[in-house]
């Protein structure tokens, strides 16, 4: 049976979200409809809005977001009615070469499900019947959402659902950048350029894995008071800073062992590569515009054996990262809640967006119960 939900959506590229009454159709072989109770208001939405990244219109927004099971259809098995689950922007069919070789967050059916269910089908539709785009398989800034089950990922009952939605995408990118990609060893010092909402979990990952020193980088003063406050042992600021590589060599005594960019800037990534240390590593975490470039030198990674490599989704396995990270949460050892700025009502979720947009949130969230 369909629900009739509120959602956002994106109708026009560099205009005002708009919030519809929606027709949300029941779950089928392989998929579950989810009761949304949180979602995180993230970049990768924004981008969406303004063209960075191209998905069909109109669109559903929200990929970073949890909930409860109200439906569940044929073949559901290890997901029933009332379980608590997180969705995952990247789909996993646990088949491809990526999934088997332990790498699902570069899954062959997760890249084709770009705006739909990852068999090309919707379940969602405007006041007038016609359909909506999903973004990336999820659409979950809605009061009810039906998702395939490898977009979702079951959650322990007693993780509270509005922390747990920023789990799905901001956290565990920043995190799983530290963790699984850099793989960041004690005793090591880490520099993070942006410490926006993936940039701040970046930092306290790489203090929870025992860096001696985490330097952030970012151009606001309120952000980096911010850092400090997840583990930052030295901030910088890159508006009042003339040479960023002379002053990160200087801190480090010759350049980070890590240098994590999350800002999507080709000149940023130029600047992490320049600035670490012999043998360091610079992490591309921030989303860049797809014509943005950046000029590294060759040599450098010859003769000093610098490494430049990606982070995408934090090189995530969610059915098992997703767990540990929570589990970190309840421990008192990661800060989820304080990286919420401002919730917000479905209704608000323009504010939301212009909010992002102008940098005034860490993280903003928009809860639905």
């Amino acid at each position: 049976m369909s629900k009739t939900a509120k959602a956002a959506v994106c109708r026009e590229l560099n205009r005002p979200v708009t919030v519809e009454e929606i027709e949300v159709d029941s779950p089928r072989r392989n998929e579950i409809m989810m009761k949304v109770s949180a979602c995180g208001v993230c970049h990768s939405d924004l981008s969406a809005t303004n063209g960075t990244i191209r998905m069909p219109l109109p669109l559903i927004l929200g990929h970073e977001a949890a909930g409860k099971v109200v439906e569940v259809g044929d073949s559901v098995n290890e997901i029933a009615l009332g379980d608590h689950v997180v969705s995952s922007f990247v789909s996993m069919c646990g088949r491809c070469r990526y999934c088997t070789t332990g790498r699902p967050h570069l899954c062959e059916q997760g890249a084709r499900a770009l705006a739909a269910l990852p068999d090309g089908s919707l379940r969602t539709r405007d006041r007038s019947g016609a359909p909506l785009n999903v973004f990336s398989a999820c659409g979950v800034m809605a009061q009810y959402a039906t998702l395939h089950v490898d977009s979702v990922v079951k959650i322990r009952p007693d993780m509270p659902l509005v922390p747990a939605a920023l789990i799905s995408c901001g956290v565990m990118t920043g995190v799983g950048a530290v963790f699984n990609t850099a793989r960041v060893r004690p005793g090591s010092s880490v520099a993070v350029i942006g410490a926006g909402g993936v940039g701040l979990n970046a930092i306290q990952a790489a203090a929870i894995a025992g860096a001696d020193t985490v330097i952030a980088i970012d151009v606001s003063e309120t952000k980096l008071e911010l850092a400090r406050k997840f583990g930052a042992t030295h901030t910088l600021n890159a508006a009042t800073e003339e040479n960023l590589v002379k002053a990160l060599k200087k801190s480090t005594d010759g350049g980070p062992d890590y240098c994590f960019e999350c800002v999507g800037s080709g000149k940023m990534v130029e600047q992490a590569f320049r600035a670490i240390r012999k043998g360091g590593t610079a992490v591309v975490v921030g989303v860049a515009k797809g014509d943005d470039t950046a000029s590294i030198r060759p040599a450098m990674a010859t003769f000093e054996e610098k490494t430049l490599t990606g982070s995408y989704f934090g090189s995530a396995r969610p059915r098992e990262d997703f767990p540990r990270i929570m589990s970190l949460y309840l421990a008192g050892r990661l800060k989820l809640d304080e990286l919420i700025t401002r919730t917000y009502r479905i209704e608000e979720a323009p504010q939301a967006f212009a909010d992002l947009e102008a940098g005034r949130n860490a993280r903003g969230v928009i809860v639905f119960d």
